[in-house]
């Protein structure tokens, strides 16, 4: 509305003007051809009247001047309100100071981040971008500009004294200079500079007031749009930022969860939304002990702890019960969560889940139980497949002596554990010497020595676990009454066997299969009570470091001949 209106008035303006012009060439036409009928009064007195229509003309002309001025100016304040786009605002200032003052060129210069004065625009009378070639100016103009930041207006460069010796001016062939400065809070933040370098006293105090009104209009522009840029900017890093933080907290192992003062929930990763058993976005903004899942019971007496003695729990294990998962092994810490200046802001629970561990950690401790932790240390899971491998071992079995008669004077439950602590006993001499114990069949033992790793006194190892378990049964007896006393009985053979992975995927077993394997027990079944027999095969390898003495040759059922046999009676030396 206010731009049409002032359109309207501009037209009415330039009537007027039209017709007091051809007023006053009609007047100077009646002198011009009747001047020597009129009298001298009339004659004066239209000579007066054309003056007077003159001096209308030239006022109703600068009127027209300044609507058109304040016209752009407006135009101007609604590309500011309307335009955050620097690039664009800047462009549009230039084009109209160029069309309103009639320059050949125009630039826009702005102090950069390093505090010099850069060209962001330079354009020509035709609206277009200026080449490289064609963007000299006055250096020593602008800077003075800048020092003194008041605007300054030279309607003939060449020969303005205030510039003698300024190789650039007579260079570059400067006239018309008008050259005003940014102002940004007091400071001068750029320039904006116009030349004509083929006109004189092209520029006017008016342009250079209007240039002025431009500036003042364009730093707000400026600033608004550098602090919109800014702002922008400051929300891209900071989204970055916490796409950087969601997928760093998404891949953590760990759940983490933390709460605001009024322990509201506020942030919760994938892996706790797992461990809470319910997805973030039905517990964020709730209170932590609200949040209906089975490991804030345990939690959050310890968390209003930490908030109010500003201290943190670490290693803190529990045992929740989850709807899908059933109990589970969770260690968590609760500790303060502080800002760049140590100011609690709430609370950071991280939830490790120990439930997988704590079962590998079992069954690592059952199959200690049967392989010398020694051993399992040196094995690698990895290398470890179906199917077995052809080595030489030294095969151990042990068998308790009157069991049958002794079960038959015991409830089953007492006969289990008295059972146990004589298979107990040689277990632990077996993996005491690094065995590995295959198997238990009923009240038997079966063992073996030098694989999976190698031992090259493997033979001897197994008659140390022989002499060890007698030792053991011994104390065994004398701690239990007379009729839990039990005895036993030991065959070792030395031989050829596969070892290795026996059975599927779901179930497997690592067993020693061959011949060697029933020979060992063949002996075990000849040896008399709390007598070790040994092969000829295994005595061979150790003849120098035992004390032993032939026995009887065994006939073993399934063998064709006679197996020589050795009894130990302890360690020579």
């Amino acid at each position: 509305m206010y731009q049409k209106t002032d359109t309207s008035i501009i037209t009415a303006l330039n009537k007027q003007l039209i017709q007091l012009s051809k007023l006053a060439n009609d007047v100077n036409q009646i002198l011009h051809d009747h001047k020597a009928d009129l009298p001298d009064k009339v004659s004066s007195n239209l000579a007066d009247l054309t003056d007077q229509l003159i001096k209308v003309a030239q006022q109703l002309a600068e009127r027209e001047g300044q609507r058109t001025n304040l016209l752009a100016l407006a135009d101007i304040g609604q590309v500011i309100n309307s335009s955050l786009d620097t690039d664009q605002v800047l462009q549009i200032v230039m084009d109209t100071i160029v069309r309103l003052t009639g320059a050949e060129r125009g630039f826009l210069m702005l102090v950069d981040e390093n505090g010099e004065l850069a060209t962001r625009l330079a354009r020509n009378w035709e609206q277009e971008s200026l080449e490289k070639d064609d963007e000299k100016l006055s250096r020593t103009i602008v800077n003075k500009v800048v020092t003194e930041g008041k605007p300054l207006l030279s309607t003939n460069a060449q020969e303005d004294p205030r510039f003698d010796g300024q190789e650039s001016i007579a260079a570059y062939q400067l006239r018309s200079v008008l050259c005003v400065p940014f102002k940004s809070k007091e400071e001068v933040i750029g320039v904006i500079y116009a030349d004509n370098r083929v006109r004189t006293g092209l520029f006017t105090t008016a342009d250079r007031d209007l240039l002025v009104a431009f500036a003042n209009q364009a730093a707000v522009a400026i600033e608004n749009a550098r602090l919109f840029e800014s702002l922008r900017r400051a929300l891209a890093e900071t989204t970055e930022l916490k796409n950087l933080m969601d997928n760093v907290f998404s891949s953590i192992a760990s759940g983490v969860i933390t709460t605001d003062l009024d322990e509201k929930i506020v942030l919760v990763n994938k892996m706790a939304e797992q461990i809470l058993g319910y997805p973030a976005g039905q517990v964020l903004g709730k209170l932590f002990n609200e949040s209906a899942s089975p490991v804030t019971s345990y939690i959050s007496p310890v968390l209003s702890t930490v908030l109010k003695e500003d201290r943190a729990v670490v290693g803190l294990e529990i045992n929740p019960t989850l709807p899908v998962r059933g109990e589970i092994d969770l260690r968590c810490s609760i500790s303060p969560l502080k800002d760049a200046e140590s100011h609690t802001q709430g609370v950071a629970i991280v939830l490790d889940d120990l439930t997988e561990q704590h079962r590998l950690e079992a069954q690592r401790r059952l199959f200690g139980k049967m392989v010398s932790p020694l051993i399992i240390d040196q094995l690698d899971p990895d290398q470890l497949s179906l199917g077995g491998k052809r080595c030489q071992i030294t095969c151990l079995f042990a068998d308790i002596r009157g069991f049958t008669t002794f079960s038959e004077r015991f409830e089953p439950e007492e006969l289990v554990s008295i059972l146990n602590r004589y298979l107990a006993a040689a277990a632990d001499a077996v993996l005491a010497q690094q065995g590995t114990i295959d198997k238990y069949m009923g009240d038997a033992i079966m063992a073996w020595f030098n694989a999976p790793i190698p031992q090259p006194d493997h033979t001897l190892r197994a008659v140390k676990s022989a002499l060890s378990i007698r030792e053991s049964f011994a104390e065994l007896r004398m701690e239990l009454p007379s009729e839990a006393h039990l005895y036993f009985g030991v065959g070792i053979h030395f031989g050829e066997a596969v070892l290795g992975l026996v059975g599927s995927e779901k179930r497997i077993d690592y067993t020693a299969i061959g011949d060697s394997i029933n020979t060992a027990k063949r002996i075990q079944e000849n040896a008399d009570q709390g007598h070790i027999l040994i092969s000829e095969a295994a005595y061979q390898n150790i003849k120098r470091e035992v004390v032993a003495f032939p026995v009887d040759p065994i006939l073993a059922k399934g063998k064709s001949k006679p197996i020589q046999v050795y009894q130990i009676d302890n360690i020579s030396g």
